[in-house]
């Protein structure tokens, strides 16, 4: 290709537009294909015709391979989860040049059939975590092709340039493969999403500085994306002129999402499924400089130029490795937009970690899942691992246990802002929801029973609560080593809480079923939850 970059953004622009609009014209042909939808501020992933709530664990890395499927399907049955998110090597999917096996692809599109989950694709192309050791071996042969960023110091990092169109015409020819190849192979529609490329970045240097990244970085910087800003006024400077201190990694964030939006519109072109790029994190409390962080992902600073350079990619979504609840919030805050559907693909897996899930859905979030579901921890609390074993105490099986049975209700409910959470603070085991003409009250730890006997918090921080206001003086109620009761929001009325009735239950088929009654030692103490998965419908009265 002799173009130089810049000269090509024009024509590659005006193809994405033709592609986002044939994309736009197929998936209104085909209403069963899985989709996103938007209203007031919150969104909702359409699976079948309704709301689909992602309760889904990712695979390891180098998982997706024959020998170590079963594995993974172990412990898929195990956690009880309804997706499986693996990944897609492109070392894999084209071994020689041009020449694409799908062997593996339809082995895990069987499987998940098999045990009646859906899956969710990872493209591992030109990224994986900054890097790009997922090429295959003929294109590694050719550094010319692949070139490595130029660090501020001259030395190569081990990071692809997003400067390297011949890189991109391959990783967007081979994504297109897979795309084509998933409409052929997969009318059910086993895959609900896809991944393009993996934690996409750069490590140890905040750009490229290379004489073709150079180049760009000096010229004027784009003006769709100073219109998207809304920086129209001050079009026709370079990066550094306009963007100052933050010129380095707006540029790279750029570069990478331009490079990116690209291939995800090749793949769209040929099947519009939702689309998604997942982001290494910065610190979202102390916002520390670039260098400190894989820079040119979709961190929390960049969404916007992101969202501007890369529309073909529907959602851009956190992992999240953090395990207190400041930062874990912050994060679920900074990434549920209105242009952005809130879905967390990679997470922690540990007791502690899996709390969480109900913040996630709390804030409208689509699917939350843990990483590294076919390996065992290294200890109880291991970071983005989960311990093998029977699903009674697996911790993420807990949480599938209860929400699995209503998915569909609880996605309806977080697409219509129904839900709120609770989750234990480490030191901090008391907590309130305002729920309209009612407020709920909790109390994390073992249940206890008897007057003024309240829980005392956990050894750990494992508690959480989900609530769903179903009306003004009903509520669906689950929790984990908790209690939950409720009073009147204004106290000054006077007025106290009755119990009219709580049902224990769940839903078959959209209806709840009730099988027993609360009444008192379940109830005189407000509503007790232990490890077991219980679902309560509560109607509240007053005296």
């Amino acid at each position: 290709m002799k173009r130089s970059f810049r000269s090509a953004l024009g024509g590659i622009a005006f193809l994405a537009a033709v592609v986002l609009t044939g994309c736009l014209t197929a998936q209104a042909d085909d209403s069963t294909l899985p989709h996103l939808v938007w209203k007031d501020g919150r969104h909702a992933l359409i699976v079948d015709g309704a709301p689909f709530l992602i309760l889904g664990a990712q695979s390891h890395n180098s998982s997706a391979w024959p020998a170590t499927l079963p594995k993974v399907w172990s412990a898929i049955e195990t956690a009880q989860v309804n997706t499986l998110e693996v990944p897609v090597y492109w070392e894999q999917l084209e071994p020689e040049q041009g020449k694409f096996d799908y062997s593996i692809v339809d082995q895990l599109l069987t499987g998940a059939r098999e045990h009646k989950v859906r899956l969710v694709l990872l493209w591992f192309g030109t990224w994986k975590n900054g890097s790009s050791h997922y090429l295959p071996m003929w294109l590694k042969r050719q550094p010319e092709l692949c070139p490595r960023i130029i660090g501020k110091d001259g030395r190569r990092v081990d990071s692809p340039s997003p400067h390297a169109p011949a890189l991109l015409e391959a990783d967007s020819r081979a994504f297109r493969a897979l795309m084509r190849h998933l409409k052929e192979a997969d009318p059910p529609h086993t895959v609900i999403m896809v991944q393009v490329e993996n934690e996409p970045g750069s490590w140890n240097t905040v750009r490229d500085y290379s004489p073709a990244a150079q180049k760009l970085f000096t010229a004027p910087v784009p003006a769709e994306l100073l219109k998207a800003l809304g920086k129209d006024g001050r079009a026709g400077g370079d990066w550094t002129a306009v963007f100052g201190r933050d010129a380095d990694e707006f540029f790279q964030a750029w570069s990478v999402a331009r490079f990116i939006g690209q291939v995800a519109a090749a793949g769209k072109a040929e099947y519009p499924l939702p689309l998604y790029c997942n982001a290494a994190l910065r610190d979202p409390l102390t916002q520390p400089a670039a260098s400190s962080y894989e820079s040119g992902g979709p961190t929390d600073n960049v969404l916007d130029i992101w969202k501007a350079a890369a529309p073909a990619v529907d959602v851009l979504a956190p992992d999240i490795y953090m395990d207190d609840s400041a930062h874990y919030l912050k994060v679920l805050e900074l990434y549920s937009r209105p242009d952005n559907a809130l879905f967390v693909p990679e997470t922690i897996g540990s007791p502690t970690g899996t709390r969480y899930c109900y913040a996630a859905l709390a804030r409208g979030a689509i699917g939350w899942s843990p990483f590294g579901i076919d390996s065992p921890p290294r200890s109880a609390t291991a970071a983005g691992t989960l311990p093998a074993g029977d699903a009674a105490v697996n911790p993420l099986a807990i949480n599938c246990r209860v929400l699995g049975p209503m998915m569909r209700e609880v996605a309806q409910w977080s697409f219509e802002g129904r839900l709120h959470a609770a989750v234990e603070e480490k030191d901090e085991h008391q907590q309130t929801l305002a729920l309209g003409r009612w407020q709920a009250d909790i109390t994390f730890g073992p249940p206890t029973w008897g007057y003024g006997r309240n829980p005392k918090g956990n050894a750990e921080p494992v508690g959480r609560v989900l609530v769903a206001q179903l009306g003004e003086n009903e509520f669906l109620v689950t929790g984990y080593l908790c209690r939950v009761d409720f009073k009147i929001a204004d106290a000054a009325s006077g007025a106290q809480r009755d119990f009219l009735r709580v049902e224990e239950g769940g839903y078959e088929g959209g209806v709840f079923r009730p099988v027993r009654i609360w009444n008192g030692d379940e109830t005189d103490w407000g509503l007790n939850f232990g490890s077991a998965p219980q679902v309560l419908r509560v109607q509240l009265g007053t005296y």
